[in-house]
Order: C-alpha cells, then structure tokens, then sequence
C-alpha cells in the first residue's frame, strides 16, 4: 500500500512520505513492469533554466483575458477525501472524457496527469503522485467498465500506457479522431483524408472555441517543448492545471458534435420515412404490399447525395497518388483566416452556429407531397438541403 501524508490537494502541493518498495512488487495482470518506473520518488525531474521565463510567458499571454472562461475542476493528488467520491462519481456516469498527459504517453514513457471529465464535473488525477494505487483504488473499474462510454481523443497511445504500465484494458471507447476521419469520408461521398486531425484541430473545426483557448493551446505546447517534464513539476503551474481541465471539458463536447454529425444522415432518412406515407394521399397504399422489400425511394436518393458530395470534393481538395484527399493541417493562429491553398476551401463556418445537424432533413414537407416529380429534381433538393452537413469541411 502506497501511503501520502495527509496535505490539502487544494493547493496543489503534495509530500510523499517514506514508502517502501514492496507495492511495486505487485504487478498487475497484462503490465509490464520492468520498462518504466512511474514512483516520483524514483524519478527525480530536473527543469531547465528555461522553464520559469516559459511559465511567466504563459502567464503573461493569458492575464489579459483572464476573465474570458473559467472551469472548476477538482485536484486529486492524495487519497483522502476526495478520491473515493470521484470514483463514486465517475461510476454512475454513461459518458466521460478521458485525457492523459505525459512524457512519450505509450509503454515507455510516464503518465502525469489523467483528466475525466462528466458533464457536471472535472476530475484532474495526479498519477504521479498517486502513482499505479490509484487504478487499483478505483480508476480501474470506471476504465474499463462496459457499460460507461470513454472519450478519447486517439486512444492508441493512452490504450497501450495503461495497458503495459498500469495492466487497465480500455474498452467501450469512442475515438473522437476515428469519429472525425468518418465524418469527412461521410461528407466527401466516400473519400478518406490523407492525414488525421489533432485535438486541436477538431475542437477548432467543430466547437468554435474561444479565442483564449488558443493561446492556452499555444503557450502550452510551446512550455511542453521547451521542457517535456514541466508534467512531473509540482507544485503543478495553475495556468496549465486550467488547460487540462478545459481540454478534458472541450473533448466531452466535442463527442456530442460528432455524433450528431454521423447520425445525421440516417436521422434525416428516419424522418423521411416517418412522413413517406401519412403526408400523402394513401391511394396507392391499397396496392402496395407491406412485404414488399424493393429500396425505397428514401434510401435510393442518398446514391445520388453521395455522388454530389464526391464531386463537391474532387473540387475542394487535391488528391494524392494514393487516392486520398489532401487534408492541410489546420494552424492554430488561422483558425479564423482563409485557407491559402487554392484547391481546399474551408467551409466550416458554413454551417449556422444555432442549427442542429440532426435536424437536418433530405426532404421538407413539400418535396414529400409532390411524388411525381422526377428522381433528379429530387436529388438536387436534397443536396440543397444537405449542403450545411455536407460544409462541416
């Protein structure tokens, strides 16, 4: 057992009282021990000169707007008090946002912060002081509990550290750049992207998100260059403590985009469905027979929704020798500029910031009710309706 003197995780300062090595003995099942010792008191963190005037930069860029968005989070450094209703918490959750933060986050590297967030709450878990008790205290059962959905943003990396490191299989993940990659081939009729994008790219593309968060973003990775152990400093920065918690919270919300995203064309085809029959006349339902399994035409216009949305991205995009579109990375000081590539256009402020995707619908009413119009004049007022979703790129 890993015993922590009893301090105020509150401050964010912590002291490890004398332990023995006996705990680390007890290996979990699947962990491989012998690659990487993630005690803090065995792997002391030396800072380079560097990293106070990069502290004070962070500060600096964000003082101005330091009153734009704050987001209460909770430290968890020490076991006492507040760990065991934070799993409690977590436990009854259906959906959380899961964060690592690290030094090379894979088998060989060191894990320093693990971030949940709920819809109500953000947990920030300092595994290293914590170290490898705190998955068995708990973080394990909500890590790979079936029936709570995990939110991560490229699962690769974390999936492999806890696993090798910590012996905690993930499962019930849904993969926000996975989510992001289908989305595109949805939008584009079929076509997949030559590259994924990075949580920052998506919270950019999808959420809008406000403009101090991109200087958090900046300011973070350039301190996170300068000195990769800035993760293992503690007391931990409060600017960066603020960074974790807004990315765990960015990341929930993201989630709900996506998924709307992708139900998108199936909820529009559902409410087609639902008004296929009761808008019209019901004459010819007398002939129709109810087992009759030829595709309806509901389903048959999203043949020619695809072939418009693979013509609309032949135009956007170039492609490369493999067949994939050339999707430029996204910088972070040009969210809000032009794409000067001419052969991409970023339409992602097309789509109205107050209307929701899964309100969207292959036909409105009146398209319903006039039957014997032609199957391409139908098609092409579907793609009009569908130009929104279809713009998200």
């Amino acid at each position: 057992m890993e015993l922590l003197d009893g301090t105020d995780s509150g401050n964010g300062t912590a002291m490890l009282s004398e332990c023995t090595s006996a705990a680390e003995g007890n290996g979990n099942k699947g962990a491989d021990r012998g690659q990487v010792d993630c005690s803090p008191w065995n792997s002391p963190c030396l800072f380079s000169e560097s990293q106070p005037r990069a502290l004070n930069s962070l500060k600096y860029s964000l003082s101005e707007k330091e009153e734009e968005e704050k987001v209460e989070y909770t430290v968890i450094d020490c076991f006492q008090q507040k760990f065991g209703p934070a799993v409690l918490h977590l436990k009854q959750q259906r959906v959380v946002s899961v964060v690592g933060e690290g030094v090379n986050l894979c088998r060989h590297g060191r894990l320093s912060w693990l971030q949940i967030a709920t819809k109500s709450r953000i947990f920030l878990f300092d595994i290293f002081l914590l170290g490898p008790q705190a998955f068995k205290n708990g973080l394990q059962m909500v890590l790979e509990d079936n029936n709570i959905l995990k939110v991560i943003h490229d699962c690769r990396w974390i999936s492999d550290c806890l696993f090798h490191q910590y012996g905690v299989l993930l499962c019930n993940v849904f993969d926000t750049q996975v989510a992001d990659v289908l989305q595109f081939s949805m939008a584009t009729g079929g076509y997949f992207p030559n590259r994924v994008c990075t949580l920052q790219e998506c919270l950019m593309q999808h959420l809008k998100i406000p403009s101090k968060w991109d200087a958090l973003i900046k300011c973070r990775q350039e301190v996170a260059l300068e000195n990769p152990d800035i993760w293992f400093l503690r007391p931990f920065p409060p600017t960066l403590l603020q960074a974790l918690a807004l990315k765990a919270m960015y990341l929930l919300l993201v989630h709900s985009y996506l998924m709307d995203n992708l139900m998108s064309d199936l909820t529009a085809v559902v409410n087609d469905y639902l008004n296929a029959y009761r808008n019209g006349s019901g004459d010819h339902l007398r002939s129709t027979k109810p087992t009759c399994m030829e595709l309806p035409m509901e389903l048959r216009q999203l043949a020619g929704v695809q072939k418009l949305r693979r013509e609309k991205a032949v135009k956007d995009y170039r492609m490369n020798e493999d067949g994939l579109l050339i999707r430029p990375a996204m910088k972070i000081n040009e969210r809000n500029d032009p794409q000067k590539d001419a052969a991409h256009r970023d339409d992602g402020d097309c789509l109205p910031a107050n209307e929701a995707v899964s309100q969207t619908s292959f036909n409105n009413q009146d398209l319903l009710c006039q039957e014997k119009h032609e199957n391409q004049n139908q098609v092409a007022s579907l793609w009009e309706k569908l130009k929104p979703a279809s713009n998200w790129l």
